[in-house]
């Protein structure tokens, strides 16, 4: 009955576990994650100053123009591939990355996967 408060919950558990290890440096800054059921979004932050350096989503116009008829793993390849693209601008090379408590697999992993080919270290 309760299923998606359930596994939302258990998601936010994961994530903080996962937080407690992975934290971003200035040399180093987090590359964190969100997924929902439409859209997807990854920002690149460094925790000691607490600020958003990069950020990159499916709601981005240049998103949506490439992402028309396509199907979430390749939007999410998309959004991956623009974030690494934004982040080299800015001369970050190398981040932590941060799957906010989904499962590497899917989009989450198809992200992760471009940015890397874009140019990422993690």
């Amino acid at each position: 009955m309760f299923k998606q408060a359930d596994s939302r919950a258990a998601r936010i558990k994961r994530h903080r576990r996962v937080r407690a290890k992975v934290v971003g440096t200035p040399e180093r800054p987090r590359l964190s994650v969100f997924r929902s059921l439409k859209h997807m979004q990854a920002q690149i932050i460094e925790d000691s100053a607490g600020h958003t350096q990069v950020a990159a989503s499916t709601l981005d116009p240049e998103v949506k123009e490439l992402a028309k008829g396509k199907s979430k793993i390749e939007q999410a390849k998309i959004v991956g591939q623009l974030l690494a693209r934004r982040s080299l601008d800015k001369g970050i090379e190398r981040v932590v990355f941060d799957r906010g408590g989904y499962l590497y697999h899917g989009r989450v992993k198809a992200l992760a996967e471009a940015a890397r080919e874009g140019g990422l270290v993690f």
